[in-house]
């Protein structure tokens, strides 16, 4: 370097890289892998880091995480979709082996109550596959704008814990096996309504949406009404926990309010007894 001539600068990450670009916020010399974008020029990779810290992250309206794919609902489409090849490849042993059913939930297979939420009639008739075609036409219809309202964990949170208030109540009320997502799609129904409530949203569609529901569930014979009016009470009381949660400590009593109705749910199955319960109800009916 001859005398009086200035250094050339190089970045203050790379320093065997010349450059003559700099950050527009610390004035750091910065090379072409260490600029980022800023509104004016370019800064570098600790200045937007610093800038990012104080801006607001975008949320969903009750408190989840912003959304701009409804992951969960695709992917509860995928599980369902793929449960149903499964029936299809392996028949009524792999049904049977999954099935919601009350007398194998009471010797301990637990898992039906979940389990048995993502199977569906096989087809053994037109009429029969509709019974998924139904179910997920209305996941995909209504499962992205409450997965957007709720955030990804709120979403599964809701469909999840719907899906095992139908399983419990098949437990509790019914004394034959069922299958379907039905209890959990029952759920999504009562959560549009409390959500449409919560926001001021005319309810009424929703309301003419679960009375016809309602009326086809005890009109066809064979459906599981156990099922559907379960997830609907369920989905309803946890879409009412995330939507009325004050803002103050909100998701701590979201989640204290989903997690008390898991417990109650689980307590139900642990100490119910269903075929005393379900003989008294027929008693009952059979002194009226």
């Amino acid at each position: 370097m001859e005398p009086g001539s200035a250094a050339v600068p190089t970045c203050y990450r790379h320093p065997e890289r010349e450059t003559y670009v700099r950050c527009q916020r610390c004035e750091k010399p910065i090379c072409p892998d260490c600029m980022q974008n800023a509104a004016v020029g370019f800064q570098c990779v600790e200045c937007v880091r610093e800038g990012n810290k104080g801006v607001r992250q975008a949320r969903a309206q009750f408190g989840g995480g912003h959304v701009t794919v409804p992951r969960v609902t695709w992917a509860l489409l995928g599980v369902n979709v793929l449960a149903y090849l499964a029936e299809l490849a392996l028949g009524n042993e792999f049904v049977n082996q999954y099935a919601t059913s009350p007398f194998y939930i009471y010797h301990g297979e637990y898992w039906r109550l979940i389990s048995g939420a993502f199977l569906h009639s096989q087809p053994t008739s037109a009429f029969a596959i509709t019974h998924i075609l139904f179910n997920m036409w209305a996941l995909w219809a209504i499962g992205p704008e409450l997965e957007r309202r709720l955030g990804h964990l709120r979403f599964a949170a809701l469909y999840l814990t719907a899906a095992l208030g139908g399983s419990v109540a098949v437990y509790l009320f019914s004394a034959y096996s069922a299958v379907g997502a039905s209890g959990a799609i029952y759920g999504l129904f009562g959560a549009l309504f409390v959500m449409a409530r919560r926001l001021g949203y005319d309810a009424r569609g929703v309301v003419w949406l679960i009375g016809i529901n309602v009326f086809v569930t005890f009109v066809i014979p064979g459906i599981s009404w156990q099922g559907h009016l379960g997830g609907l009470v369920v989905g309803a009381m946890v879409a009412a926990i995330f939507a009325y949660a004050p803002e103050k400590n909100r998701a701590v009593i979201q989640w204290a309010g989903v997690a008390a109705v898991l417990l109650v749910l689980v307590l139900t199955v642990y100490f119910a007894d269903p075929y005393a319960l379900i003989s008294e109800i027929q008693r009952q009916m059979g002194t009226q």
